[in-house]
């Protein structure tokens, strides 16, 4: 009977990590005028772009990608720069030698 009891104390432990998931931040942004799905709060320039890359956004690594601001300006995210992920952010990402 002992071993029922420990049993039913596992239970609740593995429902934690099941739980945990659920909690994963997920939000939804724009590059290139394209949905695509990231997780976390946080996540680099470098991961945003190889997120839509993978979700068929036909961008390249090399990129230049750029959050496009509520003003109507925008600001130039670096590879190594980090960014609050939250629903409606907007990107843009151009070749590195288009000087549109």
């Amino acid at each position: 009977m002992a071993t029922e009891h420990e049993n039913e104390k596992r239970e609740p432990e593995r429902q934690e990590p099941g739980h945990h998931e659920e909690k994963k931040h997920t939000v939804i942004v724009t590059v290139n005028e394209q949905p695509v799905t990231l997780e976390g709060e946080k996540a680099t320039g470098a991961q945003i772009k190889a997120a839509a890359i993978a979700q068929g956004v036909q961008i390249q690594q090399n990129f230049v990608l750029q959050e496009e601001l509520p003003n109507g300006k925008s600001r130039v995210v670096g590879d190594n720069d980090e960014v609050h992920l939250r629903e409606h952010l907007r990107f843009t990402a151009i070749a590195p030698d288009d000087n549109s």
